[in-house]
């Protein structure tokens, strides 16, 4: 799984290091709360025998045994991560816990009769003493090595290493005591209650359990530490109910919720540390989701950046290739017409430093900070445009008219910028004609002042009208109904205009065509 790479996490993302919050210390008080109030209720009936609860225990140490060896897997799989020597440890105290819980039950008086793996009276009590006594020796070990150096190298020799020892440890120390019954100490009277010298055996647990809550507790808790103290204070009420409030008498009403408060404990940092790794991926999978939504975002923009560029420069350059032309044939007339040329020639400088303003308006579109403000008179802009176009409307059979309120206020912008959404909007409306006949084709662009403070500039034409179906589609990145077209301009003029403080909007010229309006606030009204 993870066992032989290292995969960087971030620090604070791990469950090991991350600090326990509020509301999971809330949860941690209120859970070892419940577990008192459980304590205090069973106290009076702890000792009331329940006869016949025998054939509960092969499936309480199953379940037990299971929720062990799913939580070492994890903790290992944690280790292959982050290679502490700490979660090295913790998960062996677990992989003893759980091999050691097997031969307890199988080995408990009348639980498996005729094939019980042990038959002595001491047998069970000494591996549940052996049990108890060493889960707690790793916790230590876990609290010890927090702050040692992460391992170095391959993570597989350590793993291998500890399931080797700890299972070699767990099975020898349980083969021993099975065949050994005649030398062990004398912990249980009958099959059912204890003798005076097992109550040695929990205060030494408790001792354990106390020093292992302290080391815990000596620094602020990370969420494994915080519910590993809760871990230890569960076994600790499970050892108190199990020796004390029912004085060790087996499978009484007080000796079966103590193995409850087992099973319990031996769940918790289950479900934890599933719970907090589910929460890692899902967070981490949140991080891949918006990254490469940024990726994908960075690449989108790039092209809406290309395509804008090529379809904005396509404009200017068309011109400087119909004067070059032009200026070509001035010269090649006898004589040359060289004041023509001269013309033509200036028009291609003109439009060479047009095509330079649009690279650079539509380079400043995506780039924040850079927007050159000033003063500009749409009146101005929609006049040049129209001289501009000259040309194109007598080839295409245009007719225009214009309708430009005097003394229109200035708004504030990009000059290059709305310049090109005046152009964007009036060869969109010359496309929108080419193809129309047997009626009169006519371009009107119209400019009012509004009361509320915008400026308002309108481009009509009689062309084929708009799509209903279409809808503010067409004012989408590489949307287009032209066969030859790219689908950025009307994009392009709406991101301007709106980042301009105005809105752009299409709708329909009755009774052919349509019209493209644009708004932009006075000057004195922005900002």
């Amino acid at each position: 799984m993870w066992l032989g790479h290292t995969v960087k996490v971030d620090r604070a993302e791990r469950v090991s290091t991350e600090t326990a919050d509020r509301s999971q210390v809330r949860r941690a008080v209120l859970l070892l709360a419940g577990l008192l109030v459980v304590l205090l209720m069973v106290a009076p009936i702890a000792r009331q025998p329940l006869s016949g609860t025998e054939p509960l225990l092969p499936a309480y140490a199953a379940a037990i045994f299971v929720s062990e060896m799913v939580t070492v897997a994890l903790l290992l799989a944690l280790f292959g991560v982050q290679r502490s020597w700490a979660l090295l440890a913790l998960a062996g105290g677990y992989l003893f816990s759980g091999l050691t819980v097997i031969p307890w039950a199988f080995t408990f008086p009348d639980v498996f009769p005729g094939w019980a793996v042990g038959d002595g009276l001491q047998t069970t009590a000494s591996i549940a003493a052996f049990r108890r006594l060493g889960f707690p020796l790793f916790v230590l070990a876990y609290a010890l090595l927090r702050d040692r150096p992460p391992v170095h190298g391959s993570a597989s020799w350590p793993i291998a290493g500890v399931i080797a020892g700890v299972t070699g440890v767990a099975l020898g120390a349980t083969g021993l005591i099975i065949v050994g019954d005649d030398v062990l100490p004398r912990f249980m009277t009958d099959k059912r209650n204890v003798a005076a010298v097992w109550f040695v055996v929990p205060p030494a647990t408790i001792v354990l359990y106390a020093c292992g809550l302290g080391l815990l507790l000596r620094r602020p808790l990370s969420v494994l530490d915080l519910w590993l103290v809760v871990v230890l204070c569960t076994l600790l009420i499970e050892l108190v109910l199990l020796s004390y409030v029912s004085a060790g008498l087996r499978l009484g009403v007080g000796w079966w919720v103590g193995r409850a408060c087992g099973l319990l404990s031996a769940t918790i940092m289950l479900l934890v540390l599933l719970l907090e790794t589910t929460s890692l991926y899902a967070r981490l999978a949140r991080s891949v989701a918006a990254e490469r939504r940024g990726r994908n975002n960075r690449i989108t923009t790039m092209e809406v950046l290309s395509a804008s560029i090529a379809h904005e420069v396509k404009q200017p350059l068309a011109s400087m290739v119909t004067n070059a032309d032009a200026g070509l044939r001035w010269l090649a007339k006898e004589p040359p017409r060289s004041d023509e040329a001269k013309a033509a020639l200036g028009r291609i400088v003109r439009d060479g430093h047009r095509a330079s303003r649009v690279i650079e308006s539509v380079r400043a579109m995506y780039t924040k900070g850079s927007q050159e403000r000033v003063a500009v008179d749409l009146n101005a802009r929609i006049e040049e445009v129209v001289e501009a176009y000259e040309s194109e409307f007598r080839l295409s059979g245009i007719s225009v008219e214009t309708d430009l309120e005097p003394m229109l206020p200035l708004v504030l912008g990009n000059p290059a910028q709305l310049h090109q959404v005046a152009c964007n909007l009036i060869d969109n409306a010359v496309e929108a004609m080419r193809p129309v006949a047997g009626r009169r084709r006519l371009l009107r662009a119209t400019s009012r002042r509004r009361s509320d403070g915008e400026v308002v500039v309108s481009i009509e034409d009689t062309g084929t009208g708009l799509d209903p179906a279409h809808g503010e589609d067409i004012f989408e990145p590489f949307f287009t109904t032209k066969p030859d077209g790219m689908g950025m301009g009307l994009m392009f003029c709406r991101s301007v205009v709106e980042a301009h403080g105005g809105r752009l909007w299409a709708s329909a010229n009755i009774p052919h065509g349509a019209v493209l309006t644009f708004s932009l606030p006075e000057a004195g009204e922005e900002g």
